[in-house]
């Protein structure tokens, strides 16, 4: 028989699952259960926390403000990486849950506890982060995944609602309303319901962060984003820390209806969701640090960081944050960052988010080989030589094809 559990580390949020299992852990394991809620920017979503998980039966909650070093620390990396998730998705959720996750390892030591707990789902990926990051961490305590214990008898999200109305515990959804959202400085997500259904358009009143396109302002928006080392370090020339520049981003893009986007993404654990994202602030500086790159990184280079970034992109939605191949993968992708410096020009303006200026004192670009005007610097006669070796196995393949 295995030891009892004396004191269990809930990743708490507020939301339906971690509100009910606070109180299912309580009655399940006869325990003292500690909270954690990180506080990577949500917001308003942080309001009356302390209370809620307090009157739910918890013994003391943390809400601990990781906004920077969230910025810092895994939004940056990725934006360095141009890291983009089966072509779509920026990675707002997958990049908060191993930080998350980390700092619910060091609570538990704090706090002498012997098991640590989430409320991610069986079906979904940050089971797979959390749990992935446990063990890189502190393999050898307990984990309590709920949703996959063998006490846990709710089959659905309407069954849980009415747990938590037995218990008077506030939740945000209803059953009318039963969306699932995961809000951070870098996005917000939107999952289930209506949102279930691949051909629903998702509905106006779910968007939190972005104004719909139709609303956005009748005139366009220009911002000026400065980079160093491949880092967003200004806007307009005001310099800011990572967390107060994403912030910054988010107002300024959302306001133009910059960042919704709608996809059907594979999971890690083989089945395909649809899921409705708002990531304002980060497609700007995604497409910002784009074409900083384009005037700074050499191309054989930029060609090899490409042919890595959707491997990257794949580690951090699968959980493997803290894995040796990711740390390998960071160091090549830093090192292609070093004169990543300057600044980018983008006009927002209703949805669009377009690039029209970049400079840098590191370009590699030249207007005196570059122009079509008359030049003293490129003989276009080479370019006959070249074209020959380039075409040199073309050639040799259609004589010996046709000798056949």
């Amino acid at each position: 028989m295995s030891a009892k559990i004396k004191k269990i580390v809930l990743a708490y949020s507020g939301g339906l699952d971690t509100s009910v299992i606070v109180r299912w852990l309580i009655e399940t394991y006869k325990c003292e259960v500690i909270c954690f809620a990180a506080d990577v920017g949500q917001k308003e979503e942080l309001t009356g926390l302390k209370e809620k998980a307090i009157n739910t039966g918890a013994s003391k909650i943390y809400i601990d403000d990781l906004r920077e070093e969230f910025a810092r620390d895994f939004v940056f990396p990725a934006l360095r990486a141009n890291a983009i998730y089966e072509g779509t998705y920026l990675l707002g959720t997958s990049l908060a849950r191993p930080l998350i996750a980390k700092r619910q390892i060091e609570i538990a030591k704090l706090e002498g506890a012997d098991a640590v707990s989430h409320g991610a789902t069986g079906k979904g990926n940050d089971q797979v982060r959390f749990e992935l990051t446990y063990y890189a961490l502190n393999p050898s305590i307990k984990i309590i995944a709920a949703w996959k214990d063998d006490n846990w008898k709710f089959d659905s999200r309407e069954s849980m609602i009415d747990y938590a109305k037995k218990y008077k515990i506030p939740i945000p959804l209803t059953k009318a309303k039963p969306y699932s959202s995961d809000r951070n400085l870098l996005h917000i997500s939107h999952e289930g319901g209506i949102l279930e259904d691949p051909w629903a358009e998702a509905p106006e009143d779910i968007f939190v962060l972005t104004k719909s396109p139709e609303e956005a302002p009748d005139k366009p928006t220009y911002v000026e984003i400065d980079f160093k080392k491949g880092n967003p370090v200004a806007v307009n020339g005001k310099k800011m820390s990572p967390a107060k520049l994403m912030d910054y981003m988010n107002t300024i893009a959302g306001t133009n209806g910059i960042g919704r986007m709608d996809m059907v993404e594979n999971r890690f654990v083989g089945m395909k969701s649809r899921g409705v994202y708002e990531t304002p602030g980060g497609t700007v500086l995604w497409a910002a640090h784009r074409a900083v790159e384009s005037i700074t990184m050499d191309r054989e280079v930029m060609l090899m960081r490409d042919s890595l970034t959707p491997k990257y992109a794949q580690l951090v939605y699968n959980g493997f944050w803290y894995s040796p191949e990711m740390k390998t993968l960071q160091t090549y992708i830093d090192a292609t960052q070093e004169n990543v410096n300057g600044t980018a020009r983008v006009k927002l303006y209703k949805g669009n988010c377009v690039v029209v200026g970049r400079k840098s004192p590191n370009s590699l670009y030249s207007e005196s080989f570059a122009t079509f005007e008359r030049d003293q610097v490129y003989n276009q006669k080479d370019a006959t030589g070249f074209i020959r070796l380039s075409g040199l196995r073309l050639i040799i393949q259609n004589i010996l094809k046709n000798k056949r």
